[in-house]
């Protein structure tokens, strides 16, 4: 027992490693339990967590940073696209969990919680106005993608001699004769 403290400032036994709590500031308290500030620690880093957030499960104790990442937390539920525990709003979408944030198109990077959004055959998600971009045919005469009129969901193209065309640019005549 170090000298310096008197058996009246004996706080109890630590719960982390069951020795005596003497001195005032030196320990801490938390889910009911007395521990000293250097018992007080994340089981995966060992960082000391005395007037920090911490989680705990089955009665291990956990920094936020570790907590929030997958094979830590019992729960398999983590975010499809970033792989980080989800833990408050969860975004489904295509079968699968988001956070609101992560779900977002792959070009503009914008998040599509709340907007239509459509898929790839390669399984990445854009906002539709992006995706008609990207995958738009390109109209034969003028070399530009057919996109749809504002305000429209669909594209008018043309397709003559399995090749693409505005209407406005095709020019193709009709021979009865």
């Amino acid at each position: 027992m170090d000298p310096s403290f008197s058996p009246s400032l004996y706080f109890g036994s630590c719960t982390g490693c069951r020795k005596a709590v003497y001195g005032e500031g030196r320990a801490c308290r938390a889910m009911g339990h007395l521990f000293h500030d250097t018992c007080f620690t994340c089981c995966i880093c060992s960082e000391k967590l005395t007037g920090k957030p911490f989680y705990t499960v089955s009665g291990r104790i956990y920094c936020v940073k570790d907590f929030m990442y997958p094979g830590v937390h019992p729960s398999s539920e983590v975010c499809n696209s970033c792989g980080v525990l989800l833990m408050d709003m969860v975004l489904q979408a295509r079968g699968k969990s988001y956070h609101p944030s992560c779900f977002c198109c792959v070009v503009c990077r914008q998040s599509l919680e709340g907007q239509q959004f459509t898929v790839d055959a390669e399984s990445r998600v854009y906002c539709v106005s992006d995706y008609h971009k990207v995958k738009a045919p390109l109209c034969a005469a003028c070399r530009e993608p057919i996109l749809p009129t504002e305000g429209s969901q669909g594209s008018i193209r043309v397709v003559s001699f399995d090749r693409n065309y505005h209407p406005e640019c095709y020019r193709g005549e009709v021979n009865l004769t």
